[in-house]
């Protein structure tokens, strides 16, 4: 699998990898806000300093992430991978690679919020030396509130 930094020019792609692998939670209450992002919002918000990565195998796409350096370190959101490729390891990859990446810039911490109601994905990033330093609750404007765990890996 090769992994490369996306370019504007990628919103469309990175958009149609995280509706993909997003459905799964339309059900959720609330739904991901992840499936209200657009492609000119992904396109607006790379032009004003986001970043992403997008993981290939043989030239086809099959996951991203969306990424920001903070004063605190890197912090990533939007893991995607498209369901049928789920399960192979493709997310580790793509992690791997933001490790380079924060490791190349001498940066020492990676970040990232999960909702509670995900446990499979806390115990993705617990398998990789994340840890939990923080359970919130993240009010939204509908009245409905999301817990969710703020975790970090020390590079």
């Amino acid at each position: 699998m090769k992994v490369n930094f996306a370019e504007v020019s990628d919103a469309l792609l990175i958009h149609d990898l995280m509706i993909k692998a997003f459905m799964e939670y339309k059900d959720e209450v609330p739904p991901s806000s992840a499936l209200e992002e657009t492609v000119q919002s992904i396109s607006t918000a790379l032009k004003d300093g986001e970043q992403g990565l997008i993981g290939y195998i043989d030239d086809e796409p099959v996951g991203m992430i969306r990424f920001q350096l903070k004063e605190n370190g890197v912090y990533f959101y939007r893991l995607s991978v498209i369901p049928e490729k789920q399960g192979q390891g493709i997310a580790k990859k793509i992690l791997k690679s933001l490790e380079d990446y924060a490791n190349k810039k001498e940066i020492p911490t990676i970040l990232c919020k999960v909702r509670m109601t995900v446990p499979k994905n806390i115990k993705l990033y617990s398998s990789i030396g994340y840890s939990i330093y923080n359970e919130e609750v993240v009010y939204k404007p509908n009245g409905i509130n999301i817990k969710v765990v703020s975790m970090m890996k020390q590079l």
